[in-house]
């Protein structure tokens, strides 16, 4: 009777086990493919859920679970003679831990437990599934009420690693809908080799890159799991633990042994705060892409005091990609999706409106030029009043002007406003001045039209 007692101890340890870390999942949603976006852009189109093959997935029984209060049988493990891999994918833990949440679904701890080893074999370090196998081991002795049971364990550090096994999941799953594209990438200049897109509300960074063969078209390449604020995003001011929300670019490239052991094995800094950030008075430096020290794997989703953070060895593969002063770096609180058409037909329009402008300075129509400004312009302590008359007494001395427009990016803001920053190579010719530089514009949509609000030495 009591090895009997001792045994279904354990089998209700198991349970108990498997409710507990696949509740840790129940309160998310996978989200349902959505077949196309609006022509106007204006609803993003949800990530598709990819499906896998014959096997049950821990979303869906995530979802059943929740739905069903937590009441769910799982039978008794069943012995197997089969070998699990001694290594895993370089391709991050993701991947791995759908397969060790699934083992545990199917309640096979001991197949869980040698893939929860495995991973810790590539990645000593990793808090996240040292829990889940000290776990795995508890349910070996007694039953367990909760993900991360172990006496003792602090709490804060349990949700901390909770939040992340969310966030890599959910990740794994909502891949970028295929032949969709981020709405900002709407062109990027042809020595912009790939782009960074950011989404704080699923601790994502995606990396696409500059398909020049394809028209310029952004490519998928792959995506990270990443950290930001503690306080979450859309910077305002100087410390107050935000992650921007905005179009930057990096600014420089810091090696490992110029850092503090923090930023682990880099950092990028970026151009914040930018014009427009610095026009909406937001405050604060020092906002980096970088690593995490040498003694941690990785860290919460939100951890840092406003930076970007991802894993060392996810660092190490996308700084491979990255150009200082080049490669656009966006940062958004949900990462709108275009289908292709409708990703075109923005690019197209936008295109033209910024032709209809250079073409009209080369007129030296003043009425027709400035047409393209915003009366709320400002660049630096001139506002649009003072940049029409400098224009009108410089147009009127003119007998010609040419002007050429290269390396043109354009790259739509995240935010409430829509704007978009406009970057390009200047060439100005005159009959009695030549001029080249970097320009920046920000344009705005005012009444339908866009705008320039602010321009700009890039």
């Amino acid at each position: 009777m009591a090895d009997q007692g001792r045994k279904l101890a354990l089998m209700q340890g198991r349970k108990l086990l498997a409710l507990a870390l696949i509740a840790c999942l129940a309160s998310t949603a996978w989200a349902k493919p959505e077949g196309k976006s609006s022509s106007k852009g204006a609803k993003p189109a949800k990530p598709e859920t990819k499906k896998t093959s014959s096997r049950k997935t821990t979303a869906v029984v995530a979802t059943a679970a929740a739905a069903s209060g937590g009441a769910m049988l799982v039978k008794a493990a069943t012995p197997t003679t089969a070998r699990l891999p001694g290594t895993v994918s370089d391709s991050g833990p993701e991947t791995q831990l759908v397969k060790i949440f699934a083992e545990i679904e199917a309640n096979r701890l001991s197949e869980a437990l040698q893939l929860t080893e495995a991973l810790l074999r590539q990645y000593p370090n990793y808090r996240l599934a040292n829990l889940i196998k000290g776990d795995l081991l508890l349910a070996r002795t007694q039953p367990i009420q909760n993900f991360g049971a172990l006496n003792g364990a602090p709490q804060e550090k349990v949700a901390d690693l909770r939040a992340e096994a969310i966030a890599r999941l959910k990740g794994y799953r909502e891949k970028p809908p295929k032949d969709f594209v981020p709405r900002y990438l709407l062109q990027m200049q042809p020595d912009q080799r790939y782009a960074v897109v950011v989404d704080t509300k699923r601790s994502r960074l995606y990396l696409y890159e500059n398909d020049t063969a394809a028209g310029g078209r952004p490519r998928f390449v792959a995506d990270y799991y990443v950290t930001q604020g503690k306080l979450g995003a859309e910077k305002m001011v100087e410390g107050d633990k935000k992650t921007p929300i905005g179009v930057y670019h990096v600014t420089a490239n810091l090696p490992k042994q110029k850092l503090a052991d923090l930023y682990g094995s880099g950092a990028f800094p970026l151009n914040y705060p930018n014009e427009w950030d610095k026009r909406q008075g937001r405050s604060g430096s020092g906002i980096w892409l970088h690593g995490t020290p040498s003694d941690t794997f990785a860290r919460p989703p939100r951890a840092s005091d406003g930076c970007v953070v991802l894993t060392n060895q996810d660092l190490d593969a996308v700084s491979k990609n990255l150009q200082v002063g080049v490669t656009p770096v966006i940062i958004s609180n949900s990462v709108e999706w275009l289908s292709l058409d409708d990703w075109n037909k923005e690019r197209t329009d936008l295109n033209k409106t910024i032709e209809n402008w250079r073409a009209d300075w080369e007129s030296r129509d003043n009425e027709r030029f400035l047409r393209h400004y915003s009366k709320r312009f400002k660049a630096g302590s001139q506002d649009f009043e003072q940049f029409a008359a400098q224009k009108k007494q410089i147009n009127g001395s003119k007998e010609w002007i040419k002007v050429k427009v290269d390396n043109l990016s354009v790259f739509r803001n995240p935010g409430k406003e829509e704007v978009v920053v406009v970057t390009f190579d200047q060439d100005y010719r005159s009959n009695n001045l030549n001029n080249q530089m970097k320009k920046r514009q920000y344009w705005i949509r005012e009444d339908g039209k866009w705008k320039i609000i602010y321009e700009g030495s890039a």
